[in-house]
């Protein structure tokens, strides 16, 4: 029996709503997951967060590891727990952050050996140990480790990374079946292992890629190397010429992006899932997102301004507080600043998701896409 079920197509685009079956719970996609990098999403609660309808978050294992580390996760028989989360938790494999600190590490065939950020203690990632890892963080769904390489890479170096991230994607999968007899299956369930679609800003090496994870069969797929600057249309176009690659009877992944506007054209090309750091990293920075726009709270327009950051918005923030109050604040350098516009910032993230995904049933996903551009 599959764990991903999609029960409506839009005529138009490949968009596509599903619910994906979890041990703590399922969950709706299109789906948007706000990244808890150690544990927590950044100034939020996760009462806030369910208040928010998050469905789903995202914890890295290369952080969880160094900090607090296994031992101590273990003690709580997981991150859910740790963390007091009742509902399904994505964790990426590693490989993002040890290409983003590219010169505290160097990847080898045997994996990834770097030195940590917090201590400069030396360490060695294999697929082995980040399915290890990821077992001992309770993880609904866990990531291959993949060779995350640059932009702009060369051939040959996107060629190498894929064939390494396919060999990688074999070992942990094989990984996940010695490590599943580790767990309790009284009390748990195996996480769904999820392959890595590599293969830089070259077409036929990503189709190379994705072929190749689609026959060791995962139980969904996720497309990486993408945002790690390459030029937004490139992006696109690589989603778009992927994505159909891609089983149609399993989840499809976009990794690390994006903006609104991302999320709105990859869910037309048939991607189901995403995370990104942008709606609470730039809560944090001042910038709110609104039907009409971004606005910055900093601005000195909003001094007077009694009004909430979006009339009509039913969050939490736009509830109880105004622009004014807000700006305060943030010029003031005041915690509760954060709090609260990360809050208005993840819910208008889940009440975009869950727009798309109403559209789509209602196979309205063009009148979606229209009225978003319009700002209504």
């Amino acid at each position: 029996m599959s764990n991903f079920k999609i029960v409506a197509t839009s005529d138009t685009t490949r968009a596509r709503a599903g619910v994906l079956q979890t041990a703590h719970g399922e969950v709706e996609t299109p789906v948007f997951m706000p990244v808890g990098t150690l544990g927590t999403v950044k100034s939020l609660s996760p009462e806030e967060l369910i208040g928010c309808g998050t469905q789903m978050v995202l914890g890295n294992t290369y952080h969880l590891y160094l900090r607090p580390g296994c031992d101590v996760i273990r003690r709580f028989a997981g991150l859910h727990n740790f963390m007091h989360w009742d509902r399904p938790i994505l964790t990426d494999s590693g490989g993002f952050q040890i290409f983003s600190l590219a010169k505290l590490g160097k990847v080898t065939d045997e994996g990834a050996s770097f030195q940590s950020h917090i201590d400069g203690s030396s360490h060695l990632l294999t697929p082995e140990k980040s399915v290890e890892i990821q077992i001992c963080l309770g993880s609904n769904i866990i990531m291959c480790l993949d060779d995350c390489i640059k932009y702009p890479a060369s051939r040959e170096h996107a060629k190498e990374a894929l064939e390494l991230t396919t060999r990688w994607a074999k070992r942990c999968k094989n990984a996940l079946k010695e490590g599943i007899g580790s767990l309790d299956l009284t009390v748990s369930k195996p996480p769904f292992l999820f392959g890595i679609v590599q293969g830089g800003m070259f077409k036929d090496l990503r189709k190379r890629s994705a072929e190749n994870l689609s026959e060791i069969t995962f139980s969904g797929y996720a497309i990486g190397g993408l945002s790690v600057g390459e030029p937004k249309e490139i992006m696109f176009e690589i989603a778009d010429f992927t994505l159909p690659i891609l089983p149609d009877n399993k989840p499809k992944y976009i990794m690390g992006t994006g903006t609104p506007e991302d999320l709105v054209e990859l869910v037309a090309l048939g991607a189901d899932m995403f995370d990104c750091v942008i709606p609470t990293r730039n809560a944090r920075n001042g910038q709110m997102f609104t039907k009409k726009g971004t606005i910055n709270i900093c601005n000195a327009r909003f001094k007077y301004d009694i009004k909430p950051i979006e009339p009509g918005c039913t969050c939490y923030t736009c509830q109880n507080y105004s622009r004014a109050y807000l700006r305060h604040l943030y010029m003031s350098k005041e915690l509760l600043a954060y709090r609260l516009n990360t809050i208005h910032n993840i819910y208008f993230y889940m009440k975009l998701m869950e727009h798309m995904r109403t559209a789509i049933c209602r196979n309205k996903f063009d009148e979606f896409r229209k009225a978003f551009y319009e700002g209504k």
